[in-house]
C-alpha cells in the first residue's frame, strides 16, 4: 500500500510540475504564467563550448541579465551518418537545456533542419550530396523525407523539455531565414507539421532579415526579425507590417560579426548595442543577442562564406562573453542596461588560464608514406562519391614522358597541392578560381599527386550544395588524364592511430610532440611558426589553423588537458617554418599576414571600357532598405556582369552595396558558386571589400574608398557564364545605375 501511495504522489507531483508554467502569445505581449514577459535572450551553441563548461557559460548569460538562452541544433552534428543519431556527450542537447533550466534560464529552440551559423554546410548533412538531383531546402522528397525524420527525432528527444511539460523550452523555430533562400510557404508548412507530429505544442516561429520576411511567410508561424546595430526601429516597423498583432521580437541581434581567413578580425562598438537594447527594453520588444557567447568551431565544423571564403575556427564573434568565457567591456555595458529592472547575479569566477613553455615537435609522419588503401577510378570524382565526408584526398595518376605543359582542372574544392614525383610544383585555390599549374618537361614517366584539402562547406545560399574534391575533368596539355588511384584521408581518430612517426620530414606531414603540466588550465596555442592545417590535443580536435590570420592562436580548454604528459598532433599541409609550440595566456585574433598567402587575390589590370556594349538596363533604385528586383527587357547571356553606380541617395561620392544577385530566366537567383570579383574601381579594404556583395550577409557591404568620385563600378566574373534576366539589389546607397552584361571582360585583363 505504501508503494502505491508513493507512486500516486509521484504522479501528482509530476502533473503539478507540468502545469507549473504557461507561455502564450497575446495581442501585445508574451505571457508567462499569465503575466507580460519580455524575452531577454542570448545565443550559445553547445557544440562550440566544451561540455565541461556548459554550466559556466550559462551562468555568464544569467549574470549578464538574460532570462533566456537560444539553442541551435545542427542536424549534421546529430546525424553525421544517415540513420544514426547521436545525442550523447558533446551532442547531449537535452542536458544543455536542463542545465539552462537549473540556472534559471528559459530556452528558445532552433532545430533546423537548416541552421547557417557559419557551421559546416549550415547544419545540413554531407550525405545529402550523394544524390545528384536533390533539391536542398525544398519539398523534394529526397530532402524533405530525411528532414522530417530528423525533426520528429528532435521531438522525441527534446519534446519532453517543453514548458507545457515542465521544461524550459518556450518556443521552437521552423527552418532558419528561409526567406533569404526561397519562397515556398508549403515547404515551411511541411516542416511546421513535422514539429507538431513530433510532439511540439509550444509556439512555433520563423525568423528572417527584414527584407526577406514576405518570402515563404505563413500566418500560422509567429514572425520575428533579425538585424544588427542601428536598425531596430526600422526593422520592427517592417515586421509590424507583416505581423499585425502580438509582441515584436528580434530573432538575432548582432553585436559584431564572424571572422574569415585572410580578412581582418571583426569587432562591433559598444555604444550602438547599448542604445539598441535600451530601445528594445523601453518598448517591451523581445530580443536575442547573436552571439552572447560564440565559442569555438572545434573539429572540422567551421563553415565557409559564399561564394567561398572559409571561416576561422575561432567563433569569438567579439561577443559579450569572449571565446574563453571571459567578461568583456561589452558584457559589462549590456549588464548595466539589463540590470535596470532587476539585479542579475554576479558572474562566476573566470576559469584558470595558464602558459605552456615552448616545446618542439620532433616526430613526423609524411602524408605520402601513410596512405590508406586506394580506390581506383578511370576519372577522379568528388569525395562524396567515395563515401568520404571531409578531410583530405590524394588523387594519384601517371604522366608519360614529354614536354612541359599546363595541368588544368575544371574545379577543385577547395585547395590542391600538385606534386610530380614527390616534388611540389604548384597550388590550386578555389578562392581565386585558380585551377591551372604549369608542369615541367619529364624525361621519364612521372607520378602525379594532387593533394586536396576540403575546408568547411559553404553554409549560406544555394552554394550549400558544396561537394568536395576534384570536379573533373583533369587535363594535361589539353588531353584528359585517366587511370587514377584515390586515397581518402578522413583525419579521424582511426587514421591518427595508424600513423607511423619518425624524424621530421619536409612537405605535407603530421607532426607529434608532448609537453608536461603540473596543473591544467585554459591556454591559447601559438601557431605562428606553422603554415596551414589541423591540430589535435590529447585526441581532441581544436580545429583548423592558417598562418595568414587573423587568428594566430587556438583556444585549448583546460578540461582537455591533464596533469603530467599531454600529446599534440599537427597536420601541416605545407610544412612549418619551425616545428615548435607554446601556450599563451591571451589569444591573438587580429594579426593578418597576407605575405604568407600562397595564392594572393589580384584584381584585373587595365582600364574599364564598355567597348561599345550598351547597358542592358539603366534606372534608379529607391531609397528603401528592402531588396529591389530589377528585370531586364529580355534575358542576356554573358560571363561578366558590371554594376555601374552614377550617384548616391545622399548626394555624396561614396557608393555602397550590401548584396547583388543575378536572376535566371525563371526569375530565380543564380548560384554564386563559381563567381568572383574581377575588378572594382575603388573599395575600402578591410570592411568594404567588393567581395561583400557576394557573401549573402546583409550587414556587410562593398564600400568605395574616401576621396574617389562617381561613377563607381564593380565587375563580377560569373565563371561559366549565365543567361541573366535581371538583378536583385540590397542597399546600399546607390541611386542611379547602369548594368552591363558581356562575354568579354570590359577591356580588363584578368590575373590568376
Amino acid at each position: 500500500m505504501g508503494r502505491i501511495l508513493l507512486l500516486i504522489l509521484v504522479i501528482l507531483v509530476s502533473q503539478i510540475n507540468v502545469q507549473a508554467h504557461t507561455f502564450t502569445i497575446g495581442e501585445h505581449d508574451f505571457f508567462l504564467d499569465g503575466q507580460p514577459f519580455v524575452i531577454r535572450c542570448g545565443e550559445i551553441h553547445f557544440p562550440r563550448v566544451p561540455r565541461e563548461y556548459w554550466r559556466h557559460r550559462l551562468q555568464m548569460c544569467k549574470a549578464m541579465g538574460l532570462n533566456t538562452v537560444c539553442v541551435y541544433l545542427f542536424w549534421n552534428f546529430h546525424e553525421w551518418q544517415e540513420g544514426r543519431y547521436d545525442w550523447s556527450g558533446q551532442a547531449d542537447a537535452a542536458e544543455f537545456c536542463r542545465i539552462a533550466q537549473q540556472e534559471g534560464l528559459w530556452v528558445m529552440l532552433r532545430p533546423g533542419p537548416y541552421s547557417c551559423a557559419e557551421w559546416e554546410m549550415g547544419g545540413l548533412p554531407w550525405w545529402l550530396l550523394k544524390n545528384d538531383k536533390i533539391n536542398l531546402r525544398s519539398r523534394d522528397p529526397a530532402f524533405l523525407n530525411p528532414a522530417v525524420r530528423y525533426m520528429k527525432e528532435v521531438g522525441r528527444v527534446l519534446g519532453p523539455l517543453q514548458i507545457t511539460r515542465g521544461g524550459p523550452i518556450l518556443m521552437v523555430q521552423v527552418e532558419n531565414e528561409y526567406g533569404s533562400y526561397g519562397k515556398d510557404a508549403a515547404y515551411m508548412g511541411a516542416l511546421r507539421q513535422a514539429l507538431i507530429d513530433g510532439g511540439f505544442d509550444t509556439p512555433l516561429f520563423a525568423c528572417n532579415p527584414q527584407g526577406a520576411i514576405a518570402n515563404g511567410r505563413r500566418s500560422d508561424l509567429f514572425q520575428v526579425v533579425n538585424f544588427g546595430a542601428n536598425a531596430a526601429a526600422k526593422s520592427f516597423e517592417t515586421l509590424r507590417h507583416f505581423q499585425k498583432t502580438g509582441p515584436l521580437m528580434n530573432g538575432e541581434y548582432y553585436p559584431a560579426w564572424f571572422d574569415m581567413w585572410g580578412r581582418k578580425h571583426r569587432t562591433g562598438p559598444v555604444e550602438p548595442i547599448v542604445a539598441d537594447i535600451d530601445y528594445m527594453l523601453k518598448n517591451r520588444h523581445s530580443f536575442s543577442i547573436y552571439m552572447a557567447h560564440g565559442g569555438t568551431s572545434f573539429g572540422l565544423w567551421a563553415g565557409a562564406d559564399r561564394p567561398f571564403s572559409p571561416d576561422t575556427s575561432s567563433y569569438d564573434y567579439d561577443a559579450p562573453i569572449s571565446e574563453a568565457g571571459w567578461v568583456t567591456p561589452k558584457f559589462n555595458a549590456i549588464r548595466q542596461v539589463l540590470a535596470r529592472g532587476e539585479t542579475p547575479p554576479a558572474p562566476p569566477p573566470q576559469n584558470p588560464v595558464m602558459t605552456v613553455k615552448p616545446f618542439e615537435l620532433k616526430e613526423a609522419a609524411s602524408v605520402f608514406e601513410n596512405l590508406p588503401a586506394p580506390v581506383e577510378d578511370e576519372t577522379p570524382r568528388t569525395m562524396e562519391f567515395y563515401n568520404q565526408s571531409r578531410g583530405c584526398t590524394l588523387y594519384r595518376a601517371t604522366l608519360p614522358a614529354g614536354p612541359a605543359g599546363a595541368l588544368t582542372i575544371k574545379e577543385v574544392h577547395d585547395f590542391a597541392w600538385i606534386f610530380l614525383d614527390g616534388k611540389s610544383v604548384g597550388v590550386m585555390d578555389r578562392r581565386r578560381q585558380s585551377y591551372h599549374v604549369d608542369l615541367p618537361e619529364r624525361a621519364a614517366a612521372a607520378r602525379l599527386d594532387i593533394l586536396v584539402e576540403a575546408m568547411g562547406r559553404v553554409n549560406f545560399g544555394r552554394e550549400v550544395f558544396d561537394r568536395k574534391g576534384i570536379h573533373g575533368p583533369v587535363r594535361f596539355a589539353k588531353s584528359e588524364v585517366k587511370g587514377w588511384k584515390i586515397y581518402p584521408l578522413s583525419l579521424d581518430a582511426q587514421e591518427l592511430a595508424s600513423l607511423k612517426f619518425g624524424p621530421g620530414a619536409p612537405g605535407p606531414a603530421f607532426w607529434r610532440g608532448s609537453f608536461q603540466l603540473e596543473k591544467a588550465g585554459d591556454t591559447f596555442l601559438d601557431l605562428r611558426t606553422w603554415s596551414k592545417g589541423v591540430a589535435w590535443v590529447n585526441g581532441h580536435c581544436l580545429g583548423r589553423f592558417w598562418d595568414i590570420g587573423p587568428t594566430q592562436t587556438m583556444y585549448c580548454p583546460g578540461p582537455w588537458l591533464r596533469h603530467g604528459g599531454n600529446e599534440i598532433v599537427i597536420l601541416d599541409l605545407i610544412g612549418p617554418r619551425r616545428p615548435e609550440m607554446a601556450g599563451l595566456e591571451k589569444p591573438i585574433l587580429d594579426e593578418l599576414r597576407p605575405a604568407l598567402d600562397f595564392s594572393r587575390a589580384a584584381r584585373a589590370g587595365g582600364a574599364f571600357s564598355a567597348g561599345g556594349v550598351p547597358p542592358v538596363i539603366q534606372g534608379s533604385f529607391t531609397s528603401s532598405d528592402q531588396w529591389q528586383e530589377i528585370n531586364f527587357a529580355r534575358p542576356t547571356k554573358g560571363r561578366y556582369l558590371c554594376l555601374e553606380a552614377l550617384d548616391a541617395q545622399d548626394g555624396k561620392q561614396t557608393a555602397s552595396v550590401a548584396e547583388l544577385d543575378a536572376l535566371d530566366a525563371k526569375r530565380e537567383t543564380i548560384s554564386k558558386a563559381g563567381w568572383k570579383i574581377l575588378w572594382a574601381d575603388s573599395e575600402e579594404h578591410g570592411d568594404g571589400d567588393a567581395e561583400n556583395v557576394l557573401d549573402g550577409q546583409p550587414s556587410s557591404s562593398w564600400i568605395t574608398a574616401p576621396g574617389t568620385v562617381f561613377p563607381h563600378r564593380v565587375v563580377i566574373d560569373l565563371g561559366d557564364g549565365a543567361e541573366i534576366s535581371g538583378i536583385r539589389y540590397l542597399p546600399g546607397n546607390i541611386k542611379d545605375f547602369r548594368v552591363y552584361v558581356s562575354e568579354m571582360p570590359f577591356g580588363l585583363t584578368p590575373r590568376n
